[in-house]
């Protein structure tokens, strides 16, 4: 049985999802990018105790099937963008629309739908935070990062730093 946890993907927040599961009995297979994997179905008690405990730590477990379907756009998006080591080389919508198994138009519509902005637009203001994460970094040069993130040119990426910050690199 899969259950769906909103949480930032952090040693912390697993290790107090992890602790909360233990404390009930259940057993995890896996607790990953917002989703924990459990062995046995849960009881609706444990489902109730398990949500009120999450709560308490500011996590959050999801119930709605629209909600569970955004926490995993934005989960595929941010695991893309600030955690792997190389973006896809495909266009976003198809690299989103094959890890979910969803049509991407279907996505888009229910994220725009719930979030109030677009993919494309969590994307860039994702891209942008790892644009600040690796300027902090003082490892890449601005043509380096631009080439990591797949921009076309430095300057599309400045261009777009300053409509996202209203600041230049």
């Amino acid at each position: 049985m899969k259950l769906f946890v909103k949480y930032m993907v952090s040693l912390r927040c697993k290790m107090m999802v992890k602790e909360e599961l233990k404390k009930l009995g259940l057993h995890y297979v896996r607790v990953d990018l917002g989703m924990v994997e459990i062995l046995e179905d849960i009881t609706p008690e444990q489902r109730e105790n398990l949500s009120k405990n999450l709560m308490k730590s500011g996590l959050e477990l999801l119930e709605d099937k629209k909600s569970i379907l955004i926490e995993k756009i934005k989960n595929v998006i941010i695991d893309m963008i600030h955690y792997s080591d190389e973006i896809p080389e495909v266009n976003y919508s198809e690299y989103i629309s094959e890890k979910l198994s969803y049509d991407y138009t279907y996505l888009s519509n229910i994220f725009s739908e719930v979030k109030g902005i677009t993919i494309q637009q969590y994307i860039i203001f994702h891209k942008i935070e790892r644009v600040k994460e690796l300027i902090l970094y003082d490892e890449l040069s601005l043509s380096e990062i631009a080439y990591k993130l797949h921009y076309s040119s430095p300057a599309h990426l400045s261009n777009q730093f300053k409509k996202v910050t209203g600041l230049t690199p």
